[in-house]
């Protein structure tokens, strides 16, 4: 399976047709997509979203539908 880094942009649009919004995981920096029914999460907005993934040099990548947060190569 070769991922692919995707904008932010079409990020976003693939996670709210998926029915996803942006996380944290409580007591960390690190973020992923929920569908919010997760304790050890908690809902973030799409501003803190990207400015999390700036600050840490993440990216979105994306195989057949399927989205995983990585760190730039």
């Amino acid at each position: 399976m070769v991922m692919q880094e995707i904008s932010l942009e079409k990020a976003k649009e693939m996670a709210v047709s998926k029915n996803l919004v942006p996380g944290r995981v409580k007591g960390t920096a690190g973020v992923q997509f929920t569908k919010g029914n997760n304790n050890r999460l908690e809902i973030i907005g799409w501003d803190e979203f990207e400015r999390v993934m700036r600050e840490n040099n993440l990216a979105v990548y994306e195989s057949n539908g399927w989205m995983k947060i990585m760190r730039r190569a």
